[in-house]
């Protein structure tokens, strides 16, 4: 029987044939399923995170406004002498901790003590002058009475002169009348000129007596009123001339007083500029003290932030030095009158022709809890974060 083989079959085992064969499809329709599921997955994603921003935005980052452009800073203190004196002695050092009251620097007094003593010696001169002046307005008064009385006096001495020249005058007319009948003799009538003589000498001394005496009482008046003037109205205590050398003393006294330079109020001492034996000026800067517990801190917004801003909402704030784990809470106190450009040594000119918009920031003062201060102390210049809890 002849077995009719097929030559694939008898050539199969030896020769493998690759033979064309019809793609599965199932792996490219996986893969365009997967595709799809990842570009669903993460359109929902991106969804998903645009709900929880606009979320956040919306109830918790328009509640506060930010910014780590904040600085502390205080009112500090520039202490400088009143007076000019050299220094005696210097009691502190930089970074000392110093309490209201407490001696920073002494001057050089003697000058100063030297003027009190002269002011006071002064002061009791011009009240025994002024005292003198009013013991003097009453005899004063004597004197233009007695005055008055040298007046009379002399007017009455004036009438009697007068009469007696009267008298030698009509004498002399007499005698002259018979001194051409011969019975009056030469001797005679010149003894009657003589008379008459001396009584008109008396008459003009008479005249100037009166003279004198008016002079004397008007003189004797006008010093009684000048007197009278300088303590019209007042008592030693209050004379202008008492109240201006009381002044002059108490300005020594205080001149004294500030041979002593105290420290205003309880800080740090910073920047000395003092040494013994330097003469300083008034109004020379010997060193600044600045305060531990009053501190605030000026937070620099961006003008875009400060909408919902005003005084008296909460902040929150931390410090560069200690850290996210210490946390200051706050006040808003105010804004400065002007941006940090405003008040700028070289302000921009904005009005040139190359201009480019710059965003602006405006000072916030945040007022600092001192009981915070004292349990984690600042100082001035260090950064700050501050977060402004506003209305939504």
């Amino acid at each position: 029987m002849t077995t009719i083989t097929r030559i694939e079959d008898q050539y199969a085992p030896a020769i493998d044939l690759p033979f064309e064969r019809a793609p599965d499809p199932t792996p490219a329709r996986d893969m365009a399923t997967r595709r799809k599921s990842l570009f669903v997955k993460l359109g929902l994603g991106i969804g998903l995170a645009a709900l929880a921003y606009g979320t956040y935005d919306r109830f918790v980052a328009a509640r506060h406004v930010t910014t780590d452009n904040a600085y502390v800073g205080a009112d500090m203190a520039q202490i400088t002498p009143l007076v000019g004196a050299p220094v005696r002695e210097v009691t502190v050092q930089d970074s000392q901790m110093v309490r209201k009251g407490e001696v920073l620097v002494r001057l050089d007094d003697t000058d100063a003590r030297i003027a009190l003593t002269k002011a006071e010696a002064d002061l009791a001169q011009t009240e025994r002058r002024v005292r003198g002046l009013s013991a003097t307005d009453a005899g004063l008064d004597a004197q233009i009475a007695a005055r008055v009385a040298d007046q009379a006096r002399a007017s009455a001495g004036l009438i009697s002169a007068q009469a007696d020249f009267d008298k030698a005058a009509i004498d002399l007319k007499r005698r002259e009348a018979l001194a051409a009948s011969g019975s009056v003799s030469g001797e005679e009538l010149t003894l009657a000129r003589n008379a008459q003589a001396t009584a008109a000498a008396n008459l003009h001394s008479a005249q100037a007596s009166v003279s004198l005496a008016a002079a004397n009482r008007t003189a004797a008046i006008g010093t009684r009123d000048a007197t009278h003037v300088m303590i019209a109205n007042t008592s030693t205590d209050s004379n202008p001339e008492v109240m201006a050398a009381r002044a002059t003393r108490d300005q020594a006294r205080v001149d004294l007083d500030r041979m002593v330079l105290r420290a205003p109020f309880d800080g740090v001492v910073s920047h000395r500029q003092v040494q013994v034996g330097q003469r300083v000026q008034a109004g020379q800067s010997l060193m600044v003290v600045v305060p531990d517990k009053s501190l605030y801190v000026d937070a620099n917004y961006k003008e875009g932030q400060l909408a919902k801003v005003h005084p008296g909402q909460a902040v929150t704030l931390t410090s560069d030095l200690y850290g996210s784990a210490v946390v200051y809470h706050g006040r808003v106190m105010g804004f400065s009158g002007g941006t940090g450009a405003a008040f700028a040594v070289v302000p921009a000119q904005n009005a040139t022709g190359n201009w480019i918009k710059v965003v602006q920031r405006l000072p916030v003062r945040i007022a600092l809890d001192r009981d915070e201060l004292i349990e984690h102390p600042l100082r001035v210049g260090l950064s700050m974060n501050a977060d402004i809890v506003v209305a939504p």
